[in-house]
């Protein structure tokens, strides 16, 4: 191993060590939580993801030992960093993107030790080391804030974030499946630790992100103090830190870089560079001293100009394509009633924008399905992996023939869903929608749709110190 290499991962573990004397996340197993976050659903149903998931990768590993089984342990303390961090969003208000990179500052430090790690790209070992890098990234989950933050649901994250491991983890199955089983049940055991592990737990606690306490405490983005040294010694070899998976978007700007935009511009009159080489303005150049112009106004025939209400709304140019390969795009399509996407596979997602008065038509499996400000579309699929979402649309029908795990409906008005005996379990999610409403078969093949409308009025009252929440219910006079 490289001497800056290990300097930086003895940089990256004095960090953390630092955080787990300060009161922080434990550095050895399990976070210590206490008795009155024990009994939480989420914390009880995230112990059983590590006893029935993570132990087996945790065997595995002890079999093989050497770096495999260090790798191994890291990967698990991101697991346990994580649970730390969902006890402490229970008691904690929801912060600003600074105060949300500074949140997850113990589980970044986590991930940038193993994906140092993979920067081996001489050890033996280098799949091992990029499998676990890569699906580290599916604990970025706990980042997501909303629709608007740059990052896909946590369900479909999680899914995304797996398929970047796999390509690795199936380059162990391949190397070691005639040398040594130990490797293929550390492969195996992994892929079961995310799939179904991590993402049937988001999908059962927290399939639109953490859950802040509004009345909690606040993040604080002071910079921490760090500890003491124990014993004197040598100092150790600077190390600049790891660039973040959870960073904030706006950065503060430094003297030492260029401003840009308007600054840019008020700085360059300020030096006075934009009028250098203008020409003076001389007297006679004045309008007053022309003797070639009038003072006298005149008036100008106008042509009428058109009204407001008969110009046509401009529209984008139809789209049915896929992009990079991992996205379908069918954008402003107008009456279009024969739409099929038939070449397709699960890691490909659609996304649908703008369409109207159309019907499309998706054969095959895809990741997740987005209908976007559409109105009088159809959609018919057979399965998604993730989910399928509609959002900002009006009077939309969508028919799943398969499986759909996730079906999110916000800010739309007039929807019908027909779902499958297949999808009958999917999870339902609305938000600001109006006029929804869910078909599902009847009792036998001859039977009718039976039509289940889904609530949007909601009655809250205050008993035993909280709000109960229930559905308004209507009868007729």
């Amino acid at each position: 191993m490289e001497p800056k290499l290990v300097e930086r991962l003895e940089a990256a573990v004095a960090r953390l060590e630092a955080l787990a004397a300060g009161g922080g996340v434990s550095s050895r197993g399990l976070p210590d939580i206490g008795s009155d976050m024990s009994s939480d659903p989420s914390i009880v149903a995230f112990n059983d993801l590590m006893d029935q998931y993570a132990a087996k990768v945790s065997d595995a590993a002890e079999k093989i030992g050497g770096q495999v089984l260090d790798v191994t342990k890291l990967l698990l303390e991101a697991f346990s960093v994580q649970k730390q961090l969902l006890v402490d969003i229970k008691q904690t208000q929801k912060p600003d993107m600074a105060g949300l990179a500074k949140f997850l500052e113990p589980l970044n430090e986590v991930i940038m030790i193993v994906t140092a790690k993979a920067e081996q790209r001489g050890s033996e070992f280098f799949n091992h080391f990029k499998s676990a890098a890569e699906s580290l990234s599916a604990l970025a989950w706990i980042a997501y804030t909303g629709k608007d933050c740059g990052m896909s649901m946590p369900i479909a994250h999680v899914e995304e974030s797996w398929q970047a491991a796999e390509f690795y983890t199936n380059k162990v199955l391949v190397e070691y499946k005639t040398k040594d089983p130990n490797h293929v049940e550390w492969a195996k055991a992994l892929k079961e630790l995310y799939l179904p592990g991590l993402r049937d737990y988001v999908k059962s606690h927290y399939p639109l992100g953490p859950v802040w306490n509004a009345s909690g405490k606040k993040v604080s983005t002071a910079p921490s103090k760090a500890p003491p040294p124990s014993a004197p010694g040598p100092p150790a070899a600077p190390c600049p830190p790891p660039a973040s998976h959870f960073s904030s978007e706006s950065s503060k700007p430094s003297s030492s870089q260029p401003k840009q935009g308007m600054s840019a511009v008020f700085q360059e009159i300020n030096s006075g560079s934009v009028t250098t080489g203008l020409r003076k303005v001389t007297d006679d150049m004045k309008s007053k001293n022309r003797t070639d112009r009038s003072g006298v106004v005149t008036t100008i025939e106008k042509k009428p100009r058109s009204s407001p209400a008969t110009t046509a709304p401009k529209v984008g140019q139809p789209k049915l394509e896929l992009q990079m390969g991992r996205k379908w795009a069918v954008e402003n399509q107008i009456g279009v009633k024969n739409l099929v996407i038939d070449d397709c596979d699960a890691k490909q997602s659609v996304y649908v924008f703008g369409c109207k008065d159309s019907v499309l038509q998706i054969h095959g499996k895809v990741n997740n399905i987005t209908l976007d400000k559409c109105s009088k579309m159809g959609v018919v699929f057979k399965d998604v992996v993730a989910a399928f979402e509609m959002v900002n649309c009006n009077v939309v029908e969508a028919q799943c023939q398969g499986i759909a795990p996730t079906i999110s409906v916000d800010n739309t008005s007039g929807a019908q869903l027909y779902l499958s005996k297949d999808s009958l379990q999917a999870s339902i999610t609305t938000a600001k929608s109006i006029d929804i409403n869910v078909l599902v078969p009847g009792a036998d093949s001859n039977s009718d749709w039976v039509e289940h409308p889904l609530p949007q009025q909601y009655i809250h009252v205050y008993k035993n110190g909280q709000f109960e929440t229930s559905p308004v219910s209507h009868s007729g006079a």
